[in-house]
């Protein structure tokens, strides 16, 4: 009997141990199933657009600053999804910006103001390197393929941005060129009692938000917005005030292009500015604006301010999910 009783308690306690166990097993399969996150990255390419602001295209007036010079804009990333919410990729876009005192005030209130007269332009070909960390305001599920349909983040980071602004300028034969501006010093840079000349490579801060479709287990589709502020006030070759005429004695191409009040059409496309000109100085007659310019002072025409330059791109872009990395079998 006492044996017997001892083999049923065994047995009995073995039968409990393993039940124990078989559940322990099974809730570390359950946890793991539904809370480990498997990391994974993607490719992407995409493309869009792009604007300005800044000294030609004010914040004030965001409508026009945003759409009347609306330019392109590319890009491709590394992103590498470390949760299901955080993020990080490396980036490079290259995007066009552009800026034109005619286009911005050559109706209503704003015809003949001291912008209109200003009249520079330039366009400026913008190479940007950056490093962004994102937060997924949707969470991914445990792995990439098993990733929610539709998505949301946030993105914020640094980067850096080659540029060298140019402007368009109508030579003595009625050629039209794009002038690089930086070496021209417009605003007498380099010379006494002014600043050095401004660097063509600056720092950025990019930031923005972006949503998400998953097309199928392989690609993403996203549209994007993303705002740059940057730590030049020189993408558009503006950032003080108008030198002495005396600094471009020598250069006549720096002075023409640093003072273009003058000019009676728009370099880029050659509008007629005369009525904006009239109602500028003051003039009832067109055959009075020459006399009339004679008396203009250089340096008391508007130019620049002190705000840094920002500039903004929408893209959509298409992601590839990268497969992860296929186990050899083991040998035999």
């Amino acid at each position: 009997m006492r044996g017997n009783f001892d083999k049923k308690g065994v047995t009995g306690r073995f039968a409990f141990i393993l039940t124990l166990g078989v559940v322990a097993l099974n809730y570390k399969a359950v946890a793991q199933n539904r809370g480990i996150f498997v990391p994974y990255s993607t490719v992407a390419f995409g493309v869009g657009t792009s604007n300005y602001y800044g000294d030609m295209a004010a914040y004030s007036r965001p409508f026009a600053s945003t759409f009347n010079m609306m330019r392109w804009s590319v890009g491709a990333n590394y992103t590498r999804h470390f949760t299901p919410r955080l993020a990080a990729r490396a980036a490079f876009n290259y995007a066009r910006i552009a800026g034109d005192d005619y286009v911005m005030n050559h109706k209503g209130k704003y015809l003949g103001n001291g912008q209109f007269a200003r009249n520079l332009n330039f366009r400026n070909d913008l190479k940007e390197f950056s490093v962004q960390g994102i937060f997924k305001l949707t969470p991914d599920n445990r792995s990439a393929d098993r990733r929610p349909q539709f998505g949301s983040y946030l993105f914020a980071g640094v980067g850096i941005v080659a540029h060298n602004p140019k402007a368009a300028y109508v030579d003595s034969t009625g050629n039209k060129e794009w002038i690089k501006l930086q070496t021209l010093h417009t605003e007498g840079q380099g010379n006494p009692g002014y600043a050095k000349p401004y660097s063509l490579v600056s720092v950025v801060i990019p930031f923005g938000v972006g949503v998400r479709y998953k097309i199928n287990a392989n690609f993403d589709i996203s549209a994007e917005l993303g705002f740059r502020y940057s730590f030049s006030d020189y993408l558009d070759d503006i950032g003080g005030g108008n030198a002495d005429p005396a600094v471009f004695a020598d250069d006549p191409l720096a002075r023409s292009l640093a003072y273009r009040y003058a000019e009676l059409t728009t370099a880029r496309k050659g509008r007629d500015r005369t009525a904006g000109l009239q109602k500028f100085l003051g003039v009832e007659n067109p055959n009075q604006i020459a006399d009339a310019l004679e008396a203009v002072v250089p340096q008391s025409m508007p130019r620049g301010n002190a705000y840094k330059d920002t500039y903004m791109t929408g893209m959509i872009h298409i992601h590839y999910i990268l497969p992860a990395k296929i186990k050899c079998p083991p040998l035999k």
